[in-house]
């Protein structure tokens, strides 16, 4: 008998709008730098700076989330987080001055914190395994589509009004949505009404026994576990991918205004293309990681092909534009399409009490990546008037990452392929 699949209808979509309004919030300063820069007197270090201490609030919540996730409830947990980023994420728009902006920025920065620890917990009561990657990559699609959508969108009304508007119409979009997240997401299937019997019992039963072979590592205890060279080595890893990701991410827009002189509008076009290709790359990705069952070569393949795509349109972008940007527009095919596989394996190799603090404290610290990149990219392109030695130093950081990536566990389901 066919199980009905009414999971990936009801939770994917809801929650992909859910971060997809997340991302738009925490990103579309990128297009504003220039404006902003100009308005609140910043230069490229502060602006870096300004832009990346989003992430030392983010960090905060990280492993609560996870755990409150885990251990009380995604749905609430997030629900409350709603209403504060979108009240910090409207007060970024009325900040008068730099100093301003940068509390706002980091209170975003705490709000936001903890809905990407609790989606991923959610994700993993609804997702057995051989379904994990895809259903990751699937809502994480929300990250370039967010990018896609919101970009023209953003540059239209920061051309039209500035940039203050623009913050604050994106502000009020997560008070929107709360209520869809309340009416539409449950914590498991048990609780769900929506669901049929057949699914609910299938996945109850297969999610039980996924966590039940987990079961022997709880003997080395919680902090443990937390802190095995596992866990450590993913930190160090997707640090260097949010470096990598976030300095090309937001200081992008600038370069290619500076390149061409091209207006605010058009800007958010060209800038709109790279992450339309991410999104196909997402979706490969993981799907031929599902099919395969194997996470650790998907990771570092991935990675690698981000850092040689953007070490190649470095190389390229002094007299070959057309072709120095169509390398740039296949680095975020690499540089996200990791996230898939990458995100599958805490919960699929660290018991489930651990596994949600354990993917809090992986993006809780990893992410301060998302506040190195930035600061080093402005901080080297005011020591160099250029944005080349920049973005060749997130191409590196990219290399490095794909090679450490090659010492990650292999799937459980690999390992025992492997052995027969």
């Amino acid at each position: 008998m066919e199980i009905p699949a009414q999971r990936w209808r009801h939770i994917i979509p809801v929650a992909f709008i859910m971060y997809t309004i997340a991302y738009v919030d925490r990103t579309n300063i990128s297009l504003a730098l220039p404006s902003m820069s100009r308005s609140l007197h910043m230069d490229p270090t502060q602006a870096g700076s300004a832009t990346g201490i989003f992430f030392w609030g983010y960090m905060v919540l990280q492993i609560p989330g996870g755990y409150l996730a885990e251990h009380w409830s995604a749905k609430r947990f997030i629900s409350i987080l709603l209403v504060l980023w979108g009240v910090a994420a409207v007060l970024c728009g009325l900040s008068r001055t730099r100093q301003e902006f940068w509390v706002m920025r980091l209170l975003l920065g705490l709000a936001e914190g903890g809905v990407w620890p609790a989606t991923l917990v959610l994700v993993a009561h609804w997702f057995p395994r051989s379904e994990r990657a895809r259903a990751n990559a699937y809502w994480m699609l929300c990250l370039p589509a967010a990018v896609v959508i919101s970009s023209p969108i953003s540059g239209w009304i920061l051309g039209r009004w500035g940039w203050r508007v623009m913050l604050i119409s994106e502000g009020i979009l997560p008070f929107i949505w709360l209520v869809i997240w309340v009416l539409m997401i449950d914590d498991r299937p048990h609780k769900a009404k929506w669901i049929s019997s057949e699914e609910q019992k299938y996945l109850e039963e297969v999610l039980r026994k996924e966590s039940a072979e987990l079961d022997p590592a709880r003997s080395a205890g919680f902090l443990r576990t937390l802190l095995c060279p596992q866990v450590l080595l993913m930190i160090l890893i997707y640090f260097l991918l949010a470096t990598g990701s976030y300095g090309f991410l937001f200081w992008l827009p600038s370069e290619l205004h500076s390149q061409k002189n091209l207006t605010d509008f058009m800007t958010g076009i060209l800038f709109a293309i790279p992450f339309a290709v991410t999104g196909i790359g997402m979706v490969l990705v993981s799907r031929h990681s599902d099919r395969k069952h194997e996470r650790r070569g998907h990771v570092a393949g991935s990675v690698a092909w981000a850092g040689l795509f953007l070490l190649g349109g470095i190389l390229l972008s002094q007299h070959f534009f057309l072709l120095s940007f169509l390398c740039i527009t296949l680095v975020g095919a690499g540089s996200f399409g990791v996230l898939g596989p990458f995100w599958s394996i805490p919960s699929e190799t660290l018991p489930r009490p651990v596994s949600g603090s354990a993917m809090g404290l992986i993006n809780g610290l990893g992410n301060l990546g998302g506040w190195f990149g930035p600061l080093l990219v402005g901080y080297l392109d005011s020591l160099t008037g250029n944005f080349v030695y920049g973005f060749a130093a997130l191409g590196l950081g990219f290399i490095v990452a794909a090679v450490l990536a090659l010492f990650l566990p292999a799937s459980r389901e690999a390992a025992v392929r492997n052995a027969k």
